[in-house]
C-alpha cells in the first residue's frame, strides 16, 4: 500500500511538472515595432522582429556585430529606431553600410552600446547620484551622458546631440534595450 502511494505521488508530481512546463508562466514582454520582445531571447533574436528597427538590424549585420550581440553580454543598447536613422542627412545610411565604411559604421553602432545591464531604474539612480547627470562609457570607448527632463530619459553624445528614450526597459536574456529617437555620434 505504501509503495502504491509513493508511486501515485510520483505520478502526480510528474504530471504537475509536465503541466507547469506546458502551461508555464508567460514571459512578461514589451511590444516594440509591433512584435513582442521576449526576455528569454537575446538582443538580436528580438530586434529582428521589430518593424521599427529594420535599419538598425541591417546596420548591425553590415557591421558584423550580430555574433557579438548574441553573446551573454550583458549589454545596454540605446537602439535608434527607423525614424532616428531617417533624421540623418540623405544617403548617410546607404553610405555607412557599404563594406568600405564598415569601421565607421561599427564605431557608430558600438557607441550606442554600454557594457552591463542598466535598466531605467539603475540609470535614474546614477543620474540622482550624479546631481542630474550620469556618464556611461560605451563599447566604442566614448561616453554618453544620461539625464532626465521631467519624466523623460535622454542621452547626449559627446557632440551635444540629444536622443530621447521612447521605449525603456526592454529586457533581454543578455541585457536591455532602450529604444531612442535620434542616432547619437561619437566625438568627431
Amino acid at each position: 500500500m505504501k509503495t502504491m502511494r509513493l508511486f501515485q505521488a510520483a505520478i502526480l508530481a510528474m504530471f504537475i511538472l509536465s503541466a507547469n512546463a506546458a502551461f508555464g508562466q508567460k514571459e512578461k514582454t514589451v511590444e516594440v515595432g509591433g512584435a513582442p520582445m521576449y526576455p528569454s531571447k537575446n538582443i538580436v533574436e528580438n530586434a529582428v522582429n521589430s518593424k521599427d528597427h529594420t535599419t538598425l538590424v541591417a546596420a548591425v549585420q553590415a557591421a558584423g556585430l550580430v555574433e557579438t550581440l548574441q553573446t551573454s553580454g550583458p549589454f545596454t543598447v540605446f537602439a535608434p529606431d527607423n525614424a532616428a536613422f531617417a533624421k540623418l542627412p540623405a544617403g548617410t545610411v546607404e553610405t555607412l553600410v557599404k563594406p568600405e565604411n564598415k569601421a565607421t559604421l561599427t564605431g557608430i553602432l558600438t557607441y550606442h552600446v554600454v557594457s552591463g545591464k542598466f535598466g531605467s531604474k539603475e540609470i535614474a539612480d546614477a543620474i540622482k547620484k550624479g546631481n542630474g547627470k550620469a556618464t556611461f562609457k560605451t563599447v566604442q570607448g566614448g561616453t554618453l551622458t544620461a539625464w532626465m527632463q521631467g519624466k523623460d530619459l535622454y542621452i547626449s553624445d559627446e557632440n551635444g546631440n540629444k536622443s530621447k528614450v521612447t521605449i525603456a526597459d526592454v529586457f533581454q536574456s543578455n541585457g536591455v534595450i532602450h529604444s531612442v529617437d535620434t542616432v547619437v555620434l561619437p566625438k568627431s
